[in-house]
């Protein structure tokens, strides 16, 4: 049973919603100005209904901008027989819960009472501080992370392998953070981004008038990451032309600015690439003496596909992010099966994005399956996150597969299988490679549970 407070200037209307609230099992409060029912919210309030226009100097917008600024505020629903773009766009943007044209009808304000959110005092949720890309404690995840901690004292080059979207770069300031050099710089250059005949001075700096536009000295990065850390990320899409300057540059840890003299540089390297270095190499895209070079110590980020385990705490922990100053969000159960079924070929930023949109878009506190919107990366329209390689691409069409005919068939591996052609032996092998052992399990709980 929620108590409703009802704020409108009509007294016919205010005691007729106050009426049908009643009728449907809940308690209502009314008050006939902004003032009466700011003074009313004194007691314990589950929602406010809010007339738009009151007389008094202080009309609805203004009532909800001082109802919104409590950090405990109850979930305010603005009516208003004068509906328009404006004030729809300024009472969602003040924190309304919704914006309702009079008159309500007796099933619109049932419905209405049903999405109530669940009001939550003091949580903060999941740590919204944490490193998103490492959380989890998949055993996938655990690897990489048992990786960072045997490698980040070390000054050797750390590669790193993952697909677009997985936190390469977080987990190469996870490598700087926790190791020796973390009172240094980090720094970060992404090769993919910078124009071929600028990345050589944005690497190793250039001496004044040495090419039209230098009018002054520039250090590089490499000498800005003196005693800390230089992160080249994509360096698989690094021209072929500064694959044999960088490789001297990490052979001898000295390097030449463009029109300038050679110098000695410090800083550990750590490379990163969602590319397949020794494909690249085999077919001679990439140099061979620099792949071996990289490769000393290879750090490989699994796909988000491959950790199912992970996708429910790192939502939580966007949710969390998202919700920054106002209420926390959570996700219904349906909701969670929704997040562990899709593919996510873009990984966890894709994850993050998808929650972002699902939290701003959802006034509820409760996140269904339908505010979770993954159209954008759907597998039929998007077979492969961009720049995969084929077994990649053929990895996610399988476990997307895999999961549509487990979907279908409610957990049954027989069934799916037979649906698949192939045998269930190898059905289960797949499921295994894919993390889709406990959605199998969970669908066919499910189907148990409405059986009995």
């Amino acid at each position: 049973m929620a108590t409703v407070l009802i704020v409108d200037d009509d007294a016919a209307l205010r005691e007729g919603l106050a009426e049908a609230v009643s009728d449907l099992g809940h308690t209502a409060r009314v008050a006939a100005s902004g003032r009466e029912g700011l003074a009313a919210l004194e007691g314990d309030v589950d929602v406010v209904l809010l007339d738009l226009r009151m007389p008094g100097g202080l009309d609805g917008i203004e009532v909800l901008r001082r109802i919104r600024a409590s950090r405990d505020a109850p979930p305010v629903v603005v009516l208003t027989a004068f509906a328009s773009a404006a004030n729809t766009i300024e009472a969602m943007r003040l924190g309304a819960f919704d914006h309702l044209s009079k008159p309500i009808g007796r099933a619109e304000l049932k419905d209405l009472l049903c999405r109530l959110p669940e009001r939550i005092s003091g949580s903060s949720g999941p740590d919204a501080d944490a490193e998103d890309g490492l959380i989890g404690s998949s055993e996938p995840m655990r690897n990489v992370q048992k990786a960072i901690g045997l490698a980040a004292d070390s000054n050797a080059i750390v590669l790193i392998l993952g697909e677009t979207g997985t936190g390469k770069e977080l987990v190469a300031r996870a490598l700087h953070v926790h190791g020796k050099r973390k009172d240094g710089p980090f720094v970060a250059v992404n090769c993919a981004a910078i124009p071929e005949d600028l990345l050589e001075s944005e690497l190793f700096g250039h001496v004044k008038g040495s090419f039209t536009g230098a009018t002054a000295d520039r250090a590089g990065a490499f000498r800005d990451a003196a005693n800390g850390t230089l992160f080249l990320d994509e360096i698989g899409d690094m021209p072929r032309a500064m694959q044999a300057k960088i490789l001297r540059a990490l052979q001898e840890q000295v390097i030449t600015p463009v029109g300038g003299k050679p110098v000695r540089t410090n800083a550990r390297v750590i490379a990163a690439t969602h590319r397949d270095l020794a494909g690249l190499t085999a077919a001679g895209e990439f140099r061979e003496d620099l792949y071996y070079r990289l490769h000393v110590v290879q750090i490989a980020i699994p796909p988000l596909r491959e950790r199912v385990g992970d996708i429910l705490p790192l939502a939580q922990h966007f949710l969390a992010r998202a919700a920054s100053g106002t209420r926390h969000k959570h996700l219904s159960q349906a909701a969670i099966d929704k997040l562990q079924r899709h593919s996510w070929p873009g990984n966890v930023r894709e994850l993050r994005h998808v929650i972002e949109r699902a939290c701003i878009m959802t006034r509820s506190d409760i996140i269904g399956p339908g505010d979770i919107d993954t159209s954008a990366h759907e597998a039929t329209s998007n077979p492969g996150p961009a720049g995969a390689d084929l077994p990649a691409a053929v990895a996610q069409l399988e476990r997307t597969m895999i999961a549509r005919a487990l979907d279908a068939c409610a957990g049954n591996r027989t069934e799916a299988a037979r649906r698949l052609n192939i045998n269930r032996q190898l059905l289960y092998t797949k499921m295994q490679r894919y993390g889709l052992v406990e959605m199998s399990e969970k669908l066919t709980d499910r189907v148990r549970k409405d059986d009995a």
